[in-house]
């Protein structure tokens, strides 16, 4: 816990794109749990877990350890 981007930057350094590494550590590992129809995705009627980066992952991947906010269940958590 409290170590996704490792988890993430170790997808793309086994040989994933940056994009099948962010999917996979988020509506592929809700729908592994089987919690897919409630999170893993951002769409309507779902709960709402965002980090919010400085920069873009899917071009480099390490700019998800550049947390700017946080939103918890959709309300913004102070850090």
């Amino acid at each position: 816990m409290g170590q996704f981007h490792y988890k993430v930057e170790a997808h793309v350094a086994a040989g994933m794109s940056q994009m099948e590494a962010i999917v996979a550590a988020t509506s592929g590992a809700a729908r592994s749990c089987m919690v897919d129809r409630k999170v893993g995705s951002f769409e309507a009627d779902k709960q709402a877990d965002v980090l919010v980066v400085d920069g873009d992952p899917s071009e480099d991947i390490t700019a998800i350890r550049n947390i700017a906010e946080v939103f918890k269940a959709g309300q913004f958590v102070r850090r």
